[in-house]
């Protein structure tokens, strides 16, 4: 059976020589490809993808697309961004259909923006394919909600890393709401402390899910005021996503899969 025969027509879309899909591979389970990535996975005649999307993912594109990576992990050799920019320009002007993978959801914390920008800028036709933000995803298989009615009406999304100097902890720490952060291990000392002196508790309850949604991932429970000891002891290595706040307490009840490592502290 063909992957055209596979889904319903309606879902297809055409994809177009000379156009780049910019689509996100979701958090790292495959099945939580959305069917339009899956449709690039299985069409594109170039797939330019990140470090974060697993082999799992890439064994589901097509045997004739040409894979080339641009993968950017922090500490590490990476490619630089305007070189993968020009890159989707060169091979959509050579007439490619390009699909320009990513971890996650390309527009959180995923550069999609400054990539589409780029694409518009110089004439080459794109779409963006959403995908499911490891944010949500992650704490979701750890049994921690981003929202629930008896904690929290709004949830903040926020990056560690940032070229700006990231955002004013204090300032979201007064809002109260939970903070689910991308790329917070190596400021997570200056992040926690910042946001104690905003006014959050030390006993916030804190989570830390790991290369989420695989069959590696692993978390930790602990504590504002213990996070860095806790997670400098407990082994972990990124990737991860940081949850701080009560919806982390839903934990012990939500916990619905069974195979992941848990390690509770404080």
């Amino acid at each position: 059976m063909s992957f055209e025969s596979s889904i319903p027509e309606s879902v297809l879309v055409p994809f177009a020589p000379g156009s780049v899909w910019l689509a996100g591979s979701g958090p790292g389970d495959p099945g939580l490809l959305t069917l339009l990535a899956l449709q690039g996975l299985r069409q594109a005649d170039v797939i330019v993808h990140d470090a974060l999307v697993g082999e799992r993912i890439m064994a589901l594109a097509s045997p004739s697309a040409r894979l080339e990576f641009a993968g950017k992990r922090g500490g590490r050799p990476s490619a630089h961004q305007d070189d993968i920019t020009n890159r989707l320009i060169e091979l959509a002007k050579e007439g490619h259909r390009v699909l320009r993978l990513k971890g996650g959801d390309p527009f959180v914390f995923g550069r999609g923006g400054e990539e589409a920008q780029a694409l518009a800028a110089h004439g080459i036709p794109f779409r963006i394919v959403p995908g499911i933000t490891s944010g949500i995803a992650g704490p979701a298989y750890a049994g921690i909600p981003a929202t629930h009615r008896d904690t929290n009406q709004a949830v903040i999304l926020a990056t560690g890393h940032s070229l700006g100097g990231g955002p004013d902890w204090r300032a979201l720490a007064a809002t109260k709401a939970p903070l689910i952060l991308y790329m917070g291990w190596k400021a997570l000392p200056t992040i926690a402390a910042e946001l104690m002196a905003g006014g959050l508790s030390a006993d916030t309850p804190v989570g830390v899910v790991t290369e989420a949604t695989t069959a590696n991932q692993r978390s930790l429970v602990t504590s504002l005021g213990t996070c860095v000891t806790d997670l400098a002891a407990s082994g972990l290595e990124p990737p991860a996503i940081i949850v701080i706040g009560e919806v982390v307490r839903l934990r012990p009840a939500l916990e619905w899969l069974p195979a992941q490592t848990a390690l509770q502290n404080g």
